[in-house]
């Protein structure tokens, strides 16, 4: 594909992404007859403000910073994230998991904004840290029924976010607009930290 038809691709799939966000149910908190499924686990990170601008933060940073950055932040989120629902699913405590995740919006935000060009393990190590708190969050509020499928429902809706973030670093490929929406979310962030 031409490097024209590319772009164009990956703005039609950002447009889409957007859409889909800004129209997401209500009622995304999942529902009484769809505990504990794919569907549920699905709309889950969906739920949830916070989540959906970290995650797309990810995607965003890693884009716009390029490299290796690009698969390697995702893919170190959803592991870590993972690992966290597991903990969360089993009972085990972590301290301040709600602060945390709204200081992951500022912290993400921030490194959008200021276009951080961090090394790829520094990266991955910082997001994973973050995605813990998030996971957590999820395992601690999964539903009854099949756990396993509620987390593929999550895990794959976060990888959705992150194919978003990294769609709209590619349509706005300037740095004024990335700079933007990074000061947006770091923003969100105080606000959802001070409520």
């Amino acid at each position: 594909m031409n490097p024209v038809g590319s772009r164009n691709l990956l703005r039609a799939i950002a447009s889409f992404a957007m859409v889909a966000l800004l129209t997401t149910p209500v009622f995304a908190h999942t529902g009484v007859s769809i505990h504990g499924t794919f569907f549920s686990g699905l709309l889950h990170p969906l739920s949830g403000l916070d989540h959906v601008a970290a995650m797309i933060s990810v995607g965003l940073w890693a884009s716009v910073v390029g490299g290796k950055r690009v698969w390697a932040w995702p893919l170190a989120f959803v592991s870590a994230m993972i690992a966290g629902g597991i903990l969360g699913f089993s009972g085990v405590y972590l301290p301040a998991v709600e602060p945390l995740i709204a200081a992951s919006v500022i912290v993400l935000g921030l490194a959008v904004t200021a276009v951080l060009n961090a090394p790829v393990w520094l990266g991955a190590a910082v997001v994973g840290a973050m995605a813990v708190f998030h996971g957590h969050a999820h395992g601690t509020e999964a539903p009854g029924g099949d756990w396993l499928w509620y987390a593929l429902g999550f895990v794959a809706a976060t990888a959705a976010l992150h194919m978003s973030g990294i769609a709209l670093g590619q349509f706005l490929q300037r740095e004024w607009p990335v700079r933007l929406v990074g000061g947006a979310t770091a923003a969100l962030g105080v606000v959802l930290l001070v409520q």
